[in-house]
C-alpha cells in the first residue's frame, strides 16, 4: 500500500507518494511533484520526479474545470507508478486546526464545516487546503481523506505561551496563540533523534521560507514559537508582515481602510516584497543591486536574530540550532549572518561546512569548538502527513 500526501495552494498542488511498509512506517517518497498554473489564465502543467527521472507534461485548458483535469492526470500517473499497490489514504496538510483538532483526523462534512470557520486566520492556505480535500474526495471517493494539522505540534504549549493579555472571555472564545509549521518541526524533531544526542535539550528550529517561524523545544516538546493566533505573527516573511504594532492597524482603520484592505496589506503586500518593492523571493533579492533589496534582506535577518534571542531566553540557553525551509536550506549567507550574531549564545559556524550544505542531505554546520550544535535539515512535511494518516488508518482498522 501507499499514502498520497498533498498540499493544495491557490495555484499549485504539491504531492508525494509514500510506500507503506508492513510495520506501518512510510519510507522515502516513491514519486513527488506538483501541478502548477492552476490560477485563472494560468498554463497548467504536471511535473514529477520518480527516482532520478524527471518529467513534465502540459495539461488541457479547454475543459472548463482545470483542477478536475489536473486530478485526472494525477490519477493516471499514480496508476502507472503504483503497479498494483493501492492508495490507502490521502493525507492533506491543513494549516489551522483551531482548538478542536490536536492530531490527524479523517475528514467528513462536519469537520470541513468547522475548519472552514478558520479560513480568516490563514487566508493564504486554509481555503485552498479545504478545497483540495473536497476535490480529492470527489476524485477518490473510496479513499479516506485525512487532515494533518500544522497547529498540532504546538497543542501543548505552556499557558504563558498560549495566552494573550486579553480578557478571559476572549480567551474562552479561542483567541489565543496556536503556532504553525508543525509538520515541518515534527520532521526536524524526528530527524534530530537520529542525528544528535542533544535532540531533547534546548533546541531552536528555524523554518525560513516564504512562510517563516521559529520554534523552541525542550524534551522534544514545543514550548515557544513565533507564530500565534494566525499565520501572520512573528518573523517577516515573503509577503506577510510578521509581528506589527496593533496601533498601526487601528490608525489605518481610522483612515478608512477596510478589513479586506488590511488583509491584503498584511498577507500579500508586505514582508520581503513590501520592503524591497521587487520580489518575495530571497534569491531574486540576493541577485539585485538595489538598496531596497539589501534593506529587505537586512530586516529579515534582523527579525530572525531578534526572535531567536527571545526563544533562547524562554529555553534558558541553547544547545542546538536547526535551519530548514527554502531559505534556511539554501541560503548559506543568511545562515552565516544569523549564526554570527548569535555567537553570544555559544554558536560557532564552520564556514566550509556551511558552504557545502546546500543540497538535499542533512548536514552538521557547527565548528568543533562550538558549544551549540548547528544543523541544516531539508524538511519533508509530506512524509509527516503521510505517517500521521497511516497511523490513523491503522488505529481505526478492525
Amino acid at each position: 500500500m501507499a499514502i498520497l500526501a498533498v498540499n493544495a495552494g491557490s495555484s499549485t498542488l504539491k504531492f508525494a507518494l509514500y510506500p507503506l511498509q508492513p510495520d506501518g512506517l512510510v519510507t522515502a517518497a516513491l514519486l513527488a511533484g506538483s501541478i502548477e498554473g492552476l490560477e485563472a489564465g494560468g498554463k497548467p502543467r504536471l511535473a514529477w520526479r520518480n527516482g532520478d527521472e524527471a518529467s513534465c507534461e502540459p495539461l488541457p485548458t479547454d475543459t472548463g474545470d482545470t483542477f478536475s483535469s489536473a486530478l485526472q492526470a494525477l490519477q493516471r500517473l499514480l496508476h502507472t507508478t503504483l503497479e498494483g499497490k493501492t492508495v490507502q489514504a490521502i493525507a492533506h496538510r491543513v494549516v489551522h486546526g483551531g482548538e478542536w483538532f490536536r492530531s490527524a483526523i479523517r475528514v467528513n462534512d462536519a469537520t470541513l464545516a468547522k475548519l472552514g470557520t478558520l479560513c480568516a486566520l490563514a487566508p493564504l492556505h486554509q481555503p485552498h487546503n479545504l478545497e483540495g480535500i473536497r476535490s480529492f474526495a470527489r476524485a477518490f471517493p473510496d479513499v479516506p481523506q485525512v487532515a494533518c494539522f500544522d497547529t498540532a505540534f504546538h497543542a501543548d504549549l505552556p499557558e504563558e505561551e498560549r495566552l494573550f493579555a486579553l480578557p478571559e472571555a476572549l480567551t474562552r472564545e479561542g483567541i489565543r496563540r496556536y503556532g504553525f509549521h508543525g509538520l515541518s518541526y515534527q520532521f526536524l524533531q524526528e530527524s534530530l533523534q537520529r542525528l544528535s544526542p542533544r535532540w531533547q535539550d534546548r533546541v531552536l528550529m528555524a523554518h525560513l521560507g516564504n512562510g517563516a517561524s521559529l520554534c523552541a523545544t525542550l524534551g522534544g516538546q514545543s514550548c515557544a514559537t513565533t507564530m500565534g493566533f494566525s499565520a501572520l505573527d512573528g518573523l517577516m516573511m515573503g509577503t506577510r508582515s510578521g509581528a506589527i504594532d496593533a496601533g498601526v492597524l487601528l490608525h489605518l482603520l481610522a483612515q478608512g481602510w477596510s478589513r479586506l484592505d488590511l488583509e491584503k496589506l498584511l498577507y500579500r503586500q508586505s514582508g520581503l516584497l513590501g520592503v524591497s518593492g521587487i520580489a518575495a523571493d530571497m534569491r531574486q533579492l540576493r541577485a539585485s543591486q538595489q538598496a531596497s533589496a539589501r534593506r529587505a534582506i537586512h530586516l529579515f535577518t534582523h527579525r530572525v536574530v531578534r526572535e531567536a534571542g527571545a526563544m533562547a531566553a524562554c529555553l534558558g540557553g541553547l544547545d542546538l540550532l536547526a535551519f530548514t525551509g527554502g531559505i534556511g536550506e539554501h541560503d548559506g549567507t543568511l545562515r552565516a549572518e544569523v549564526c554570527e550574531r548569535l555567537q553570544f549564545l555559544g554558536v560557532q559556524l564552520d564556514p566550509d561546512r556551511n558552504n557545502a550544505a546546500n543540497d538535499s542531505q542533512a548536514r552538521p554546520l557547527h565548528a568543533e569548538s562550538s558549544r551549540v550544535e548547528i544543523w541544516m535539515i531539508p524538511t519533508d512535511e509530506g512524509r509527516m502527513a503521510a505517517q500521521a494518516a497511516a497511523d490513523l488508518c491503522a488505529a481505526q482498522s478492525p
